[in-house]
């Protein structure tokens, strides 16, 4: 993961170059998250599409997608490269001057989002690998410049961070002195889903960073699940497998957590 230059901070929240060796042909999860996803894949298009509905699945040497509650599946052969993006709902609006709520359940590419920066692909496929994540940031820094946009509203932003975080909609509705209909208006024009999904979307996202460093039971406790059941289900319904199969399939040198004793 590669530093963020301050001037996109707000708007990047995380860039990665990768060039991983996935040992052979298959199919990985793109699970649902609070930020926005921006691919640029080096070598060979990216193969995606949202999982269940095929006519979106397509080879794109770029991808963006917003805010989702469903999961994507990146079809591979073996090998991946690129540098993927972590966008905050204020970065759609600086650096492709839209809300985060138009991306929404999308899967588009640089050229329905953002044609100035159209050839970005093609830049990044002559650059050298330990250069891509610079001219990455050297492009984007030049387009929000250049763009100037406006940001958000100040209060849904610290909307957005307190259901985020798993405050409930109604402390966040109080925090920002909205009602809760008017909070539910305002974030769902900005970034597509309900302050509900957010905060679910959320939790399983923290959930997600805890899976396989302690018991199941541990997990459900702390990211504020009724009990491990709720997790699984939760699981089952936005990346669509319980989180010992996901685990299996990311890290498969792991031991099924979900029989480990507490404290262990």
């Amino acid at each position: 993961m590669a530093p963020v230059a301050p001037a996109l901070a707000p708007y990047v929240s995380a860039l990665t170059a990768y060039d991983v060796d996935l040992g052979a042909p298959g199919v990985h999860r793109g699970l649902p998250s609070t930020t926005l996803t921006f691919v640029l894949p080096v070598g060979e298009a990216l193969d995606v599409g949202w999982r269940g509905v095929p006519t979106s699945r397509a080879a794109r040497w770029s991808t963006v997608s917003g805010l989702h509650a469903r999961p994507a599946e990146i079809h591979h052969d073996g090998h991946q490269c690129g540098v993927q993006l972590a966008l905050t709902p204020a970065g759609a609006r600086a650096l492709f001057g839209l809300p985060a709520a138009e991306l929404s359940g999308e899967m588009l590419e640089l050229d329905d989002v953002a044609p100035r920066l159209r050839h970005l692909p093609e830049r990044l496929a002559e650059c050298p690998a330990d250069q891509r994540s610079a001219l990455v940031q050297r492009v984007l820094v030049a387009e929000l410049a250049r763009r100037g946009a406006p940001a958000a509203r100040a209060e849904v932003g610290r909307a957005l961070a307190g259901l985020t975080r798993g405050a409930s909609v109604q402390d966040v509705a109080d925090e920002v002195g909205f009602s809760r209909r008017h909070l539910a208006t305002l974030v769902r024009r900005e970034c597509g889903l309900t302050p509900q999904e957010v905060r679910r979307v959320g939790r399983f996202e923290r959930s997600r960073g805890q899976l396989g460093r302690r018991p199941l039971a541990s997990v459900a406790h702390d990211c504020g699940y009724a009990d491990q059941a709720h997790l699984t289900r939760e699981w089952v319904d936005l990346a669509g497998c319980p989180p010992t199969t996901w685990l299996r399939e990311e890290f498969p040198f792991l031991q099924d957590l979900d029989r480990a004793e507490p404290g262990r």
